[in-house]
């Protein structure tokens, strides 16, 4: 399980068997959704949040973070997850600590 970011205490990690379309996984406690890429010409044209089957999803305050960290984010996710699901190369996994405006 490849953790790739971490904003605020939410955790931003990749499966090591995952499938497309490109997403990634968020948890924060026992709170978890998923996000997935939708990509036109290679540029992502859509970002959807769906929920995890059998766990309550981000809500709130944490949801709202989740999502400005992927309007702010979404390129450098996709890069990572092409450089570790086709290329087969680690990721660096970064943490970030200031609130994304």
């Amino acid at each position: 399980m490849p953790k790739i970011f971490e904003y605020l205490g939410i955790l931003i990690f990749f499966y090591s068997n995952e499938h497309e379309p490109i997403h990634v996984h968020a948890k924060k406690g026992e709170f978890q959704s998923k996000a997935e890429f939708y990509i036109i010409n290679g540029n992502v044209s859509e970002i959807k949040i769906t929920n995890i089957f059998g766990a309550p999803p981000l809500k709130g305050k944490d949801l709202k973070d989740f999502e400005v960290f992927l309007e702010r984010y979404a390129d450098k996710i996709v890069k990572k997850w092409v450089k570790y699901f086709v290329y087969h190369k680690e990721v660096k996994f970064e943490k970030i600590t200031k609130r994304l405006k």
